[in-house]
């Protein structure tokens, strides 16, 4: 396990990521507070209704439960995490009527073919081994019509973006460009894809078209 991994199932970092850690840290990545990035994740996802949503590498859970929030009687969410402490934290401080929460693998998660009506993973495939593999997992499990949305690293295609990559690989965080994720929901005849930069983060988002509209 690499540095950035171990430092992410560090019980320590459990305790503080959600209140100090990743609000410090997105901010300074994409001038983005937590809240403007909570917001334009209900609307990247069209969260409404009795949807069924699954979180990849919820953390401590703060994305998750307020994702529910935007939900009817019948919807639910499911954070998933590889990390136990960020887990026991998300059941201590995040549970839900409407959330729930599992340990599992992003690259290989633990759900039916298109289970889901919407899927994300906010901050998170630079540090999960095989994002692509995770991602298409990701696809995998969305249902036909479903939204998926992520947010990750990006690095201009450059001498800075080469050395950044560089710096970045010796403790395990991984920088992508700006083609990988279009081209790659565009492979997988997803559509209505959308992404925006924002300093060293990019967002981008999707739709899985129904049987009729492929």
């Amino acid at each position: 396990m690499n540095l950035a991994r171990k430092t992410m199932n560090a019980p320590a970092l459990a305790a503080v990521y959600e209140r100090a850690w990743r609000p410090t840290l997105f901010y300074l990545a994409s001038g983005r507070t937590t809240g403007t990035d909570r917001h334009d994740a209900v609307s990247a996802l069209r969260l409404s209704g009795p949807m069924k949503v699954l979180d990849v590498a919820c953390g401590p859970g703060n994305f998750t439960r307020y994702l529910s929030g935007y939900l009817t009687k019948g919807g639910f969410v499911t954070g998933v995490d590889y990390s136990a402490p960020m887990l026991a934290k998300a059941a201590a401080d995040n549970a839900s009527p409407r959330v729930g929460y599992a340990r599992g693998d992003a690259r290989t998660l633990p759900f039916a073919d298109g289970t889901f009506d919407a899927v994300c993973c906010f901050g998170a495939l630079y540090l999960i081994p095989d994002p692509l593999v995770a991602t298409r997992e990701m696809i995998r499990v969305l249902a036909p019509g479903g939204r998926i949305a992520i947010s990750t690293s990006y690095v201009e295609d450059n001498l800075f973006g080469s050395a950044s990559s560089l710096a970045a690989s010796l403790s395990g965080l991984r920088l992508f460009d700006r083609d990988i994720f279009p081209k790659l929901f565009d492979r997988a005849g997803l559509t209505e894809i959308d992404q925006r930069v924002h300093r060293f983060m990019q967002y981008v988002d999707a739709t899985k078209p129904r049987s009729d509209q492929a």
